[in-house]
């Protein structure tokens, strides 16, 4: 098992509201370029649907491919949303059961992994984007 100590939260980048499912982003992340990322699987570990399902994405056993340099020791949990229904203006879209499910999963990888508070991010933390389009320091006192 390789070394885990971080958690990126990540969003979807997809119209509030619209259905997305981890297979849908992977076919995204797997399809050859220009329309795709040409990736060998989905880049996320874990997806979170409207309605607070967890989906399971690339395997935990394997480096993520979702934030550049920090993939090999972290966890990339994506919600699904993030933009608002124009599918343009960054937005925090969760659902209450996207947000409960969001927590539940945080917690739950932290005791497994024993990472700390301090070592759970957003995507924007290492990267110039809105990614996941709410304050992740702020929703971490919520734990």
């Amino acid at each position: 098992m390789r070394r885990i100590d971080e958690i990126l939260i990540h969003c979807s980048a997809t119209p509030e509201g619209r259905a997305v499912t981890a297979e849908d982003i992977r076919r995204w992340h797997t399809a050859p370029k220009p329309k795709g990322n040409g990736w060998r699987d989905i880049g996320y570990h874990f997806v979170i649907l409207l309605d607070g399902t967890i989906q399971q994405g690339r395997p935990i056993e394997l480096a993520g491919a979702h934030c550049t340099n920090h993939n090999r020791f972290s966890i990339g949990v994506c919600y699904i949303g993030g933009l608002s229904k124009n599918g343009k203006t960054p937005k925090d879209t969760r659902t209450e059961a996207q947000n409960a499910a969001l927590k539940q999963l945080v917690q739950q990888l932290q005791q497994l992994y024993h990472i700390p508070l301090e070592n759970i991010h957003g995507h924007k933390h290492y990267a110039n984007k809105a990614c996941p389009c709410f304050d992740v320091e702020q929703w971490k006192q919520t734990l």
